[in-house]
């Protein structure tokens, strides 16, 4: 069998387990979980694996399932990787109605193309002809929500990082892995759904911002208090001044809320809570406009005379996608999709830990136009069921097989070729750099 052959066996398969990887999706799509909480969805991929006949190992990350295919030498291992998180949403209309969890970021579909990828490999019999392993590997907390809980989890010792891979990482569940890939859904006006095979991202650093003043009666008194909010508010506005020093190409994003603001209206406010991002495209962009933003926030405590504790936690990195990586899945992309439903897509402003797996292995991450309405939005819908479910794990199965063909010499040659930013170990002590929020 030579490799088109094999190409078409696979496609064959996934096209016959049409219905079963579509149910997997709307299974997973009716019961949506947040980060680290993922329990039911990860015994819904702990299920599939064992009818697909796969051993696997838990635990990864708390809720994250592992599962290998051998080929037929094991020279190099790809993994594909799904995540399975939802969001909070709780204005959609299928939003768990006590978590307002809602999966309107495709994650569902990506286990769905995650089992279905596993399926056609397994059933095809293509893993006799491949030279390397493939890693299926369901993940959990791509979504950086709920940062409070998360750092309670961080406190107690049950995790190190927020973000599901960057925690794997951690645990070395990477360490036999050579490169790895995963699909995200995207919005899409084309009806025969496009393929976006996948640009860099911004990375960030997360923040949980405290002020501190001093209580008095707002109206009789308001000269023996000190307002932590009016303190956040200058805060907010010093950084809105460092507006103009942010350079286009660095794609800076400085977005906070306020999570307590005052507790009664004839209190003067004596504490105010926020959170945020600082995104920006690189690391040294990142940490360069991440201290200029700490001085404005606390310069805004300094005017009023308040106090301003900032505490930074480690958040996703740059995503670097590898471009001789990125051209072997572009070649297939076009093959399913056509040349001119085809894109490398521009630089995304958004973030995903898998930038934080980009900057230690090979990685390629691409956008599947298939839904219509707004991503993490109350009018996300799956549209276009072949794209997603059908068209976007053919590419990624041939992708593979392309990878890892005879001595998995492609996969083999991008690796060797690969210069890392970090070891698992660099990269461990860098993001303890960032971390001030547990010391």
């Amino acid at each position: 069998m030579n490799k088109a052959e094999l190409k078409k066996r696979v496609r064959e398969v996934i096209r016959a387990r049409h219905d079963d990887i579509v149910r997997i999706g709307h299974d997973i799509f009716a019961e949506p979980e947040l980060g680290y909480k993922e329990r039911k969805t990860s015994a819904k991929v702990k299920a599939a694996f064992e009818k697909m006949g796969l051993e696997y190992t838990d635990g990864w990350g708390l809720t994250g399932v592992k599962a290998r295919l051998k080929g037929a030498k094991s020279r190099r291992t790809v993994a594909f990787l799904g995540e399975l998180d939802a969001i909070v949403c709780r204005q959609h209309p299928h939003a768990d109605k006590e978590t307002g969890a809602a999966h309107c970021c495709g994650h569902n579909v990506q286990i769905a193309n995650l089992l279905a990828v596993g399926m056609a490999l397994k059933e095809s019999g293509a893993m006799e002809h491949l030279g390397g392993d493939v890693v299926l590997f369901a993940v959990p907390a791509e979504e950086y929500v709920e940062i409070d809980y998360r750092n309670q989890l961080r406190r107690d010792g049950k995790i190190q990082y927020l973000g599901g891979k960057q925690q794997i990482l951690a645990e070395g569940g990477f360490d036999d892995v050579d490169m790895a890939m995963q699909m995200h859904v995207d919005s899409t006006k084309n009806p025969m759904g496009e393929f976006n095979v996948g640009p860099s991202s911004d990375g960030f650093i997360g923040k949980l911002i405290e002020y501190h003043g001093k209580a008095a009666h707002a109206a009789a008194a308001p000269d023996k208090g000190i307002n932590a909010l009016n303190a956040a508010m200058l805060g907010i506005m010093g950084v809105n001044a460092l507006r103009e020093t942010f350079r286009e190409q660095d794609y800076v994003r400085f977005h906070p809320i306020i999570n307590a603001g005052g507790d009664l209206v004839n209190v003067i406010p004596d504490f105010v809570a926020m959170e945020s991002y600082v995104r920006a495209a690189s690391v040294d962009a990142l940490m360069r406009y991440n201290n200029g933003i700490n001085r404005a926030l606390k310069a805004g405590a300094d005017a009023l005379g308040a106090t301003c504790d900032i505490a930074d936690i480690p958040g996703y990195l740059p995503l670097l996608p590898d471009e001789a990586f990125r051209n072997i899945m572009r070649e297939n992309a076009e093959a399913v999709f056509g040349k001119e439903n085809t894109t490398l897509g521009v630089h995304s402003a958004g973030s995903t830990d898998m930038g934080d797996i980009s900057h230690v292995m090979p990685v390629v991450h691409p956008w599947v136009g298939c839904v219509t309405g707004a991503l993490h939005g109350s009018d996300y819908v799956v549209s276009d069921e072949d794209t997603a479910y059908v068209k976007t794990p053919e590419v990624m199965a041939m992708t593979i097989i392309d990878l890892l063909w005879g001595d998995a010499e492609a996969a083999d040659k991008i690796c060797r070729e690969f210069k890392p930013v970090f070891t698992k170990e660099t990269y461990i002590e860098f993001q303890k750099k960032i971390d001030t929020a547990n010391k």
